[in-house]
Parts: structure tokens; sequence; C-alpha cells
């Protein structure tokens, strides 16, 4: 009756500790499932002050504001033609600059410089903080069609400012990792998707609709193909992947070195505001957005609607993404300049692009959905000098090194590894008993023969 007793204990005993494997198991399991991918980033101080800006300039129209942007010290600046106007944006914690002309005005004007014969080589763009249209026209530009504009720009006030610059305005065709075909070499900008199947969002220019990509040179390694195309007008297309499937690591672009920052939603910049580009020519770079809504006449045809910035660029970046605290801004689409000399450097935005083509942004920790992370109060403070890319990762998505800190990290996993260890303890004791006990009836029953 005893030893049927002692059966009955042991095996209750590892019944228990195996359940309780069982049980610290899954509780593991569902601690790392359930961890975000440490791309959770809360809003930027961009997003919050652009937002304000933003909306103030909604709301009072654009008879009475003429545009907005951040300061050095990272607030939202209002440009206003009246004092009442002034009043409401201090009232909402933003700066006024009072200015002689509106947006209406601005925009005036740069619809008079597009009904004009179109002229390659020349762009303009809406310069908020000095409040005028500025012209600008690249070295292949005459001097009987620079005269022309010039007499053009003169009878629309004294607002039009003409401005010569170095280089030529060019896509950047021949990042983010490269895309090679027989049309040229590009760079992948973001990965999107239509719930169904997944792309590689970039350039418009780098080719038309049916152009083939591949990752080598020898197009052994083939990625997809072009299925929508939009150039000139606007700068995007859509890449299918051949397989269907973006794959692991989708919401990560590279910077270079096997290094990646995670996309964690999209957005539009603003005036003033630090972003990155990363290209598979000439790699990551930083610099300013210096306007919105820009029009560039490239030799190819026109496009419209750009975020001009101080960003250097280089043939083969075109498509390349622009980031900004792990938010997808835009794709690179050209510019003058290189990135020994400097430039400026033109991009499409995502949202328009995306909106265009009725794709998704595919982010971290947001299930494919293509929308900016949460505010945050205590991002409000910065200056813009003090953005950075977002958070690092490889770019080959989350990797064994990722999971085992994850593993390690007592938050996630503590209270299944207590389980786990006291399972494991119990069984080993229960063994160990089992094996003493087996021991000394063994010596008994051999002592009694001895005997």
């Amino acid at each position: 009756m005893r030893h049927a007793r002692r059966r009955l204990v042991r095996r209750v005993t590892r019944l228990a500790a195996v359940g309780g494997l069982l049980l610290g198991g899954t509780m593991v399991t569902r601690a790392v499932a359930s961890e975000p991918n440490g791309t959770s980033v809360p809003r930027t101080y961009a997003a919050s002050a652009a937002d304000t800006g933003s909306d103030l300039v909604s709301r009072l129209g654009t008879s009475r504001t003429a545009g907005s942007w951040l300061s050095a010290a990272g607030k939202a600046v209002v440009a206003v033609t009246d004092e009442e106007a002034a009043a409401e944006v201090r009232k909402a914690g933003a700066e006024p600059k009072m200015v002689d002309h509106s947006m209406d005005e601005l925009k005036s004007a740069t619809s008079t410089l597009r009904s004009a014969p179109r002229v390659a080589g020349t762009a303009w763009v809406m310069d908020y903080r000095s409040n005028e249209v500025v012209v600008k026209g690249d070295s292949t530009v005459s001097g009987a069609d620079w005269s022309r504009m010039t007499q053009l720009a003169d009878g629309m006030g004294g607002f039009v400012r003409m401005e010569r610059t170095e280089g030529t305005f060019t896509t950047r065709l021949n990042g983010a990792l490269p895309l090679l075909s027989t049309v040229g070499r590009c760079s992948a900008g973001f990965n999107v998707t239509d719930g169904q199947r997944d792309f590689i969002l970039t350039a418009g220019h780098c080719g038309p609709d049916g152009s083939v990509w591949f990752a080598d040179n020898r197009g052994t390694q083939q990625i997809g193909q072009t299925v929508q195309q939009n150039f000139p007008g606007g700068d995007f297309s859509l890449v299918q992947y051949a397989s269907g499937k973006a794959g692991a690591g989708a919401e990560v672009v590279s910077i270079g070195d096997g290094k990646g920052v995670r996309i964690t939603g999209s957005g539009d910049p603003a005036v003033g505001q630090r972003v990155f580009r990363s290209g598979s020519t000439s790699g990551l770079r930083d610099g300013e957005v210096t306007a919105l809504n820009a029009t560039v006449n490239y030799p190819e045809g026109t496009v419209t609607g750009l975020i001009e910035t101080n960003v250097c660029a280089e043939p083969g970046d075109s498509g390349g993404p622009m980031f900004s605290e792990g938010v997808a801004l835009g794709v690179t689409s050209g510019g003058s300049g290189d990135c020994a000399s400097g430039g400026t450097t033109f991009f499409q935005p995502v949202t328009k692009a995306m909106a265009a083509l009725n794709v998704k942004l595919i982010v971290a920790a947001q299930n494919g959905q293509g929308t900016a992370p949460a505010p945050s109060a205590s991002q409000g403070a910065g200056a813009p000098g003090d953005a950075s890319p977002g958070s690092s990762a490889p770019v080959t998505g989350e990797d064994a090194a990722t999971l085992l800190a994850r593993l390690a990290d007592p938050k996630n996993v503590g209270p299944g590894m207590l389980v786990i260890a006291g399972s494991l303890v119990a069984l080993a004791a229960t063994r160990f008993i089992r094996a003493e006990q087996d021991r000394k009836a063994y010596r008994r029953y051999y002592s009694a023969t001895w005997g």
C-alpha cells in the first residue's frame, strides 16, 4: 500500500511538471508573439508641428494665409495676411508671420507659369518663408528662353524671383537596393500592398509598364515587373514582386552596410523639416525640405506636386526612399548637382502616389496599415536638426539574434520562464527520488540474498 502511494505521488508530480512545461512554453510563445518589433515609434516633433501649421492654414483659408513651415526651434510658423489671422495663429500656439501675398496670389502666379510655353530645364516653387514664387533655370536653358520667362515674371508682380542654378535638372535614372533592367538602373523605394499582392513603390521614370527588374546585372535574379506607371505628370510606379509577396523584412529600407531603418507609417513633410534619403549610388544622405508643390520641367516632361530638398543625389538613386523618424515621405525623382558639390533633389510624395495607385504601405507593427504612429507630446519640443532616420533594423528582417534578444528580455518572458524552470526542477527531483528509491530497493534485495 505504501509503495502504491509513492508511485501515485511520483506520477502526479511528473504530470504536473509536464503540464508546467507546456504552460510555461505557451506563456513564452505568447509573450514573444505579442511583443512589438521595437518599431512603434511615436509621432515625430515635425509631424506634430506640421499638423498644427497645416490645420491653421486649412481653417483660415488660402486668402488669409500663404503656407506654413518649421522654425529652427521646431515650432510651426504660419504666413498670414491680416492681424485677426495672426491672433488665431498665436492662440493655437504657433508663430504668425505677416506677409504681403496670399496663397491665392502665389497659386495664380504658378498657374500663369504653367500655361506659358514649356521650357525644359526650368522649375518653380512657392517659397513660403520669403513669400515669393521662385523660378529656377539650369544650364541648359538658353538666353532667349530665360529672357522670355523673365519678362513673364515681371508682368506678374514683384513676388516672382528668377534664379539661375548650376548643373541640369534631370531624372536620376542610372537606393535602398538597386533595381536593374534593360531600361536602366534605379533604386527600390518602399514596399506597398493592395491586400492581395505586394509591390515596390519606385519612381515612374524608371521604366514603362512591362519593364522587368533584376537584382543582378546578369539577369538571373528576377525581382518583378512594372505593372503601373505614372510619368510625366507624376513620378511613381509599381513593380509587382515575381512571387507576389515582399517577404520578411518588408518594412525595412536599406541604408547600406547591411543596415536598415524600419518604416512605421507614411506622411507629408513640412518646409524646414530634416529628412533622409537612401540610394544605391550615394547611400544615406540628409538635408532639409525647402519647398512643397514644386513643378519641374524635365527633358522627358513636366512633373508637378513634388517635394524640393537640398539633399544630394546621383544617377542610380532614382526611386530610392526619403523618410524621417521612420515615417515614409517620398521617392527620389530628380534634381541637379551631386554629392560632391551639393544640389537640389525633388521627391514624389508617397501619400499622393499611394492614393493614386490604391495601395497601402507595408509598415512595422501596424499590420500593413499605412498610417502614421500615434502622437506623442514628448516629441514636440525638438528642433528640426535633431531628427533621426528612425529605428535601426537588419535589412533581412527579424533574424535569430533578434528573437534570442527578445527571449532574454525578462519583461517579455519572465513569468513563463519561471514556470518552465520550476517544472524542470520538479522533473529532476522526481527522477532523483525514484532513482534513489530504486537503489535502496536493489540493496535490500541483494542484502537479503547474501544473508
